[in-house]
C-alpha cells in the first residue's frame, strides 16, 4: 500500500513522519552527481574526443541547473504537493542519467547532464522540505542538523568513490552507478514517503514572485548572498579543474584525484564543525569576514606557488585545505545573515540563497575551464572570488549599520 496522498485533516494529529536516512539520501544524491563525476572529467574527454574545458561544462551547468531549480520546486510543491513533485523530479533525474551515461558525444552528455541536475533538485529542495514538514518545532532543528551532517559526509566520500569506478570499470560506469541510486531513490521515495506539505493553491506562485522582487531590491540582502556564493561555492572552480592539475600538471594518477579532493571537502566539514562550536562565542558578522579572509590566504598561496613555478601535490592540497577551511566556517554565518534579513519571507530567502550560490559556483567554474593552464586558471579565480566576497561583505553590513542607525 503507497503512502497517502495528503496529510491528515485532524490538526491534532501527529504530523506524517518521513524515514532521516532516506530524506538525506535523496537530499545530496543532487550534489553527488557533480562530485561523482569530477574524476572521470580527463577520460571522458578522451573517450568522446573533446576537449577539456568542453567536457567542464558537464560540471558548470550542473551546478546551474541546481541553481535554477532551486527557484521553482518550492512553488510547485506548494500548490501540487511535495510527494507528487519529488517522485516527476526523481524520474527525471532517473532517465536523464540513463541518456547521459548512453550519450554518444560531448554536446549529448552536456544536454543529459543538466537535465539531471534539474531533477536532482528536486531532492536537493524537498528533502530540507520534508524534514521541517515532518518535524514539530522543537524537534526540527535536530533533525535538520543530523541530516546536513550526514549530507555534508557524502560529498567527501563521491570522488573517491568515482575514482576508484573510474580506475575499474571506465567513466560511464559512474554515470550507470547514478542511474541505479536515482531508480533506488525513486521506488523507495515511492513506497515510503508520505505526503507532508498542505497545499497553498495558485496564489503560492505569485506570492514567491514578490517575495523574491523584495529580495532584489535589498542591499544587504545581495550584499550576503552574492559574498556568501563567492565565499563557499567559488570552491568548485578548484573541484572542476583538479583532475586536470592533478594529472596534467603534476603528473599524478588519475586514481589519487578522488584521495585529493576528500581532503578538501573534509576541510570544508571540518570548518562548519568550528563554526558550530565558535558562534556564541564570536559574532556571526566577524566570524564571516574573518573566514572568508582564510579562503582568500589559501587562494593566494595557491596563486603565488602557480606563478613561481613552486607548484607541488603538498602545496597545492595544503592552500586548498586553508580555503575549504574558510568556506566551512563561513558558509553557515553568511546564509544566517542572509536569510535573516527579512525574517517574513525566510524560505523565499533561503531559496534565492541557494540560487546565488550554485550560479557563483557555475560562473567560477566555466571562467577556471578557460585557457590552457587548469592551476592557473583556478587560483585566479578564487583569489578573485574571495575579494568580490569581502567587498560584498563589507557593502551589506554597512548597509545593515546605517539602517541600524536611522531606525525610530
Amino acid at each position: 500500500m503507497t503512502p497517502a496522498a495528503s496529510p491528515p485533516s485532524d490538526p491534532t494529529a501527529a504530523p506524517p513522519r518521513a524515514p532521516l536516512w532516506l530524506l538525506a539520501l535523496i537530499t545530496f544524491s543532487g550534489t553527488l552527481a557533480m562530485h561523482i563525476f569530477v574524476p572521470a572529467l580527463p577520460e571522458a574527454a578522451e573517450g568522446l574526443d573533446a576537449a577539456a574545458g568542453t567536457l567542464q561544462l558537464t560540471i558548470s551547468l550542473y551546478i546551474l541547473g541546481l541553481a535554477v531549480g532551486q527557484l521553482f520546486y518550492g512553488p510547485l510543491s506548494d500548490r501540487f504537493g511535495r510527494r507528487p513533485v519529488l517522485l516527476g523530479g526523481l524520474c527525471l533525474y532517473t532517465l536523464s542519467g540513463i541518456a547521459a551515461a548512453l550519450a554518444p558525444g560531448a554536446g549529448s552528455l552536456i544536454a543529459a547532464r543538466l537535465f539531471q541536475a534539474f531533477g536532482g533538485c528536486a531532492g536537493l529542495v524537498l528533502g530540507r522540505a520534508m524534514v521541517r514538514d515532518t518535524s514539530a518545532p522543537e524537534d526540527a532543528a535536530r533533525r535538520l542538523a543530523l541530516m546536513n551532517l550526514m549530507v555534508t559526509l557524502g560529498p567527501g566520500f563521491a570522488p573517491l568513490i568515482g575514482g576508484l569506478l573510474v580506475s575499474a570499470a571506465g567513466w560511464r560506469s559512474v554515470l550507470y552507478a547514478l542511474v541505479v541510486i536515482g531508480f533506488a531513490n525513486l521506488v523507495c521515495a515511492w513506497r515510503l514517503l508520505p505526503e507532508t506539505g498542505r497545499r497553498a493553491g495558485a496564489a503560492a506562485g505569485g506570492s514567491v514572485l514578490r517575495h523574491y522582487r523584495r529580495l532584489f531590491a535589498s542591499r544587504a540582502f545581495l550584499g550576503y548572498a552574492i559574498g556568501g556564493g563567492c565565499a563557499t561555492t567559488s570552491m568548485y572552480a578548484f573541484i572542476a579543474a583538479a583532475p586536470f592539475i592533478m594529472t596534467g600538471e603534476l603528473h599524478r594518477p588519475p586514481h589519487e584525484v578522488g584521495i585529493y579532493l576528500g581532503i578538501l571537502i573534509s576541510g570544508v566539514w571540518l570548518g562548519s564543525m568550528a563554526a558550530s562550536r565558535l558562534i556564541g562565542r564570536v559574532s556571526i558578522d566577524r566570524l564571516m569576514v574573518r573566514a572568508n579572509l582564510l579562503s582568500v590566504a589559501g587562494a593566494l598561496v595557491f596563486l603565488a606557488t602557480t606563478l613561481s613555478g613552486m607548484m607541488s601535490v603538498t602545496a597545492t592540497v595544503g592552500a586548498m585545505f586553508v580555503f575549504t577551511l574558510g568556506v566551512g566556517m563561513a558558509a553557515p554565518a553568511a546564509l544566517t545573515k542572509a536569510i535573516g534579513v527579512d525574517p517574513r519571507i525566510i524560505g523565499s530567502a533561503s531559496g534565492l540563497y541557494g540560487f546565488t550560490q550554485m550560479a557563483v559556483g557555475a560562473l567560477c567554474t566555466s571562467l577556471a575551464g578557460l585557457g590552457s593552464q587548469p592551476a592557473l586558471a583556478a587560483a585566479l579565480v578564487l583569489a578573485a572570488a574571495g575579494l568580490v566576497g569581502q567587498i560584498a561583505f563589507a557593502i551589506a553590513l554597512g548597509h545593515e549599520r546605517r539602517r541600524a542607525v536611522t531606525a525610530p
